[in-house]
């Protein structure tokens, strides 16, 4: 299972900005290590974000993506208290589910 995901989630205002660091190694499959093998593709594929129960971010991510990617971004219409989370499935099937309430 993977590291947890460090989430933050604050309201300024009628503004609530959110910003996620997931803990993964993003492997392109490009690389090779130190034998000169290929190290296999492994990264995460899709991503959700819901806020008070309403989806907010239905994403895929690919390759290009580096590791341990932060992503942030900010939205109306959350509330203090309002449920954070956040859902990932990587490309061998590996999911990680995280939440944080709004402060």
């Amino acid at each position: 299972m993977a590291d947890p995901m460090k989430i933050r989630a604050s309201l300024k205002g009628d503004v609530a900005e959110i910003r996620i660091l997931m803990s993964h190694a993003m492997e392109t499959g490009q690389r090779k290590d130190a034998a000169g093998a290929t190290v296999p593709p492994h990264f995460i594929q899709s991503m959700t974000v819901t806020v008070g129960g309403k989806k907010v971010i239905d994403g895929q991510i690919g390759t290009s993506v580096s590791r341990n990617p932060v992503f942030g971004f900010k939205m109306k219409g959350a509330k203090v208290g309002d449920k954070v989370v956040v859902n990932w499935v990587d490309n061998k099937g590996d999911k990680r589910t995280d939440e944080v309430a709004v402060a």
